[in-house]
């Protein structure tokens, strides 16, 4: 298959891989909210809330983050030279700090799959954002291919975060206000 194919399929599988797990944790905080729903919700809500998760987690955002593997180790095999530069070091890092993060995710959805909420949705809202930091860590990278730019890339993934920080701090206030 040639190169171009080859990545293609590779950007494919990372849109849908970011996709669940953007969507996922949009799913866990909706889980640990029905948790704390008065019974008769929590048992109407939950069973579907878990299906959805189940389904989500197992047939999208597993073989899309298996296959994101398979595509990147190939198109870097058609590349190799990258591996002499620091700027695909840095990728390389945030890509298995995504892993990482996707292998907690896995935590997380089968302790909420056993009824469990170790997390509140507030800080299930913080961590959703971990996974959008990483990935404006990683296309910055890939595109720019400098680690010199990468000094005002964290600079402005800091600003990402604070950001992002302040979104949820409001979104939170708004909805305690609208609950009054």
């Amino acid at each position: 298959m040639g190169f171009e194919y080859v990545k293609a399929l590779h950007i494919i599988f990372v849109v849908t891989w970011f996709a669940g797990l953007f969507y996922i944790v949009r799913l866990f905080i909706y889980q640990t909210e029905a948790l704390q729903k008065p019974e008769a919700e929590r048992n109407i809500l939950k069973p579907q809330l878990d299906l959805m998760a189940s389904r989500l987690w197992y047939i999208i955002t597993w073989p899309s983050a298996a296959l994101t593997l398979i595509f990147g180790t190939w198109v870097l095999s058609y590349r190799w030279g990258y591996m002499e530069l620091g700027f695909m070091h840095a990728k390389l890092g945030f890509v298995f700090l995504l892993y990482c993060y996707h292998g907690f995710c896995h935590v997380l959805f089968r302790e909420l799959q056993a009824g469990k909420a170790r997390w509140t949705s507030t800080q299930l809202r913080i961590w959703n954002e971990a996974s959008t930091i990483l990935l404006f860590a990683i296309v910055f990278l890939i595109v720019l291919k400098s680690t010199l730019s990468m000094i005002w890339g964290l600079a402005g993934l800091i600003g990402l975060g604070i950001t992002l920080m302040l979104g949820i701090r409001l979104y939170k206030k708004y909805r305690l206000k609208k609950e009054q």
